[in-house]
């Protein structure tokens, strides 16, 4: 099955260089490309793409605007200069699937888009440690939600918090030493109590409610760390 992707990014360079990268795998198809965040939610809707790469920084419409506008529609990959980006933790808020570098090598670039595209979660390393470490400033704890956790059994909260450390399936499955199926239940059924789209809401829905808590060395969810 092929893979359909819009790319958005306002430097030509970079957006034609992702493209040319992306269109050269046989399992990938760039349907389109576009210089902003207004020109991006119009190509996700008139090209229906499995996923979308969003510059974060944008002129007019941002790429969280636009995450917003298509995030139920397609799966959103944001891309940034800078790790430390102050608008990493909105972006996830606002449905994006994956977070990477512009400095991504082209392996892990093509490694992100497929893994985003089957529903996975994928984060950077030092983008997963910025965004954990906002949950442990002082000001942040009034964000904490503990009323999400009586809604998930003692099992579904104990995959809730391996999702937070960064764990796969299998990893999981091996953990709680259940088979990868009764995983996949439990995944299901937390998302579906918390009205989560995927992991990387799930992780920071662990965070937020005080189920987990910072670990040095975060993994990346749902891939192979890019540093």
């Amino acid at each position: 099955m092929t893979i359909r992707v819009v790319v958005a990014d306002d430097q030509e360079l970079v957006r034609a260089g992702f493209a040319m990268i992306l269109d050269a795998q046989p399992d990938i198809e760039v349907v389109a490309e576009a210089g902003d965040g207004a020109a991006a939610v119009a190509a996700v809707r008139e090209h229906r793409p499995d996923v979308v790469l969003l510059d974060i920084r944008m002129p007019g419409v941002d790429g969280i605007e636009a995450a917003r506008a298509v995030s139920g529609t397609t799966k959103v990959l944001m891309l940034t200069t800078f790790d430390v980006d102050d608008y990493v933790y909105e972006a996830l808020r606002a449905g994006a699937s994956g977070f990477l570098l512009k400095d991504v090598r082209r392996d892990d670039l093509v490694h992100a888009v497929r893994v985003v595209a089957e529903g996975e979660a994928l984060l950077a390393p030092s983008v997963t440690r910025k965004l954990i470490a906002r949950f442990t400033t002082p000001d942040h704890g009034a964000g904490h939600d503990t009323d999400l956790l009586p809604a998930l059994t003692a099992r579904e909260r104990e995959t809730l918090a391996l999702i937070a450390r960064g764990l796969s399936n299998a990893e999981i499955a091996e953990a709680m030493t259940v088979s990868e199926h009764t995983v996949k239940t439990h995944v299901s059924n937390v998302l579906s109590k918390l009205g989560l789209r995927d992991r990387v809401q799930a992780v920071i829905a662990a965070y937020e409610s005080g189920l987990a808590v910072p670990r040095r060395g975060q993994a990346q969810l749902g891939g192979h760390p890019t540093e």
